[in-house]
């Protein structure tokens, strides 16, 4: 969530992120109300624009919208290419399009998906940190995986500031403990307080400005949309032994900054607990398929053993037999090796 507000020394801006990984965690955001305490505290003369990124399906934008009108005084809309950014506002991220911050108003970008979604809030975040610098405070708030933890870090890199929601006072804490690893965070407070802590800090001046560092534009620009060749990667990242789950391109490894993160030549990118998380899934897709083909060359080798019996084949029907129960040894060490993926203990209690 950004939040764009006006004092002595132009727009400063603010961001909240509370995002999800799949719909049963947006039920989660749902039921602790994290943005909802926010959003109520935030005063109706707040000078500043609402920015919400949330990763939940298409048609959860509606459920999203009501959430937002209801907790907040603030008038709720969602965000739209050129859309003119006005104080006292709350925009919310179009489904399948990164929500971008330019000067003064709002673009959509089509680029690749980050960590498997689009919109990313890590894109969110560094094009506030490429256009308003000090004048952005990121927010990273409950939620799984490493999500928003290297946009946090573009933040502080443009001498914007940097919010964390207490690790202990979140439900899903992965989010809030990547963000504190990733980047040197200025205030890690409770959920409930954030709202206050913003009210107040919506009227101090912003720091210094900082230089954009290049390798934060380029990301910006392929979110938005443009072209990214091997020459363009080169400048942010090195080759690595590591395949893209989205396009099965070669991943190369980002050098700036925490965390450890992978972008592919098309620009899909990965955190490396997403990237392991997608790796795991394709792990046991192919055991699975592994384990389909050997069970039906089993059954096969069994038919064919008892053909050579009928035709008095005693030999071959021997052959087969023993090739029937390799097969059928195979499939159990799978079989234990996926359970043992879901269960190291269910491994133990199974032998």
């Amino acid at each position: 969530m950004l939040v764009a507000c006006l004092d002595a020394n132009g727009p400063r801006e603010y961001r909240f992120h509370d995002q999800s990984r799949h719909y049963r965690n947006w039920r989660l955001f749902r039921s602790h109300g994290a943005l909802k305490a926010i959003l109520a505290r935030l005063p109706k003369d707040l000078p500043a624009a609402v920015f919400i990124v949330l990763h939940i399906p298409a048609h959860g934008i509606g459920i999203l919208s009501t959430v937002a009108s209801v907790a907040s005084g603030l008038p709720v809309q969602q965000a739209e290419s050129g859309m003119v950014i006005e104080n006292g506002q709350i925009y919310l991220a179009a489904p399948d399009h990164h929500l971008l911050l330019c000067e003064s108003h709002i673009m959509l970008g089509r680029g690749p998906r980050e960590n498997m979604a689009r919109p990313a809030i890590d894109a969110l975040f560094r094009s506030a940190a490429m256009q308003y610098g000090p004048r952005v405070i990121g927010v990273v708030l409950s939620g799984l995986l490493s999500d928003g933890a290297a946009g946090l870090n573009a933040i502080k890199q443009g001498g914007g500031v940097a919010l964390v929601q207490d690790p202990s006072d979140a439900i899903a804490d992965e989010m809030p403990l990547r963000a504190l690893e990733a980047t040197t965070v200025d205030l890690c407070v409770p959920g409930a307080k954030i709202g206050d802590v913003l009210a107040d800090l919506a009227r101090e001046p912003s720091g210094t400005k900082l230089p954009v560092p290049p390798e934060i534009r380029l990301e910006v620009e392929i979110a938005a949309g443009e072209r990214i060749g091997s020459d363009s990667l080169t400048r942010i990242a090195d080759p690595a032994p590591l395949t893209c789950p989205s396009c099965g391109g070669v991943l190369s490894e980002i050098r700036m900054g925490h965390p450890l993160r992978f972008r592919c030549q098309v620009g899909h990118a990965f955190t490396t607990d997403t990237l392991a998380k997608e790796q795991e899934g394709r792990v046991d897709e192919a055991l699975r398929v592994a384990l389909r083909i050997i069970e039906e060359r089993a059954e096969l080798v069994h038919r064919m053993a008892e053909d050579g019996r009928h035709s008095g084949r005693v030999a071959v029907a021997k052959m087969y037999d023993a090739r029937a129960i390799e097969y059928r040894e195979y499939a159990n060490m799978i079989r234990r090796v996926m359970l043992q993926s879901l269960d190291p203990k269910a491994t133990k209690r199974a032998s």
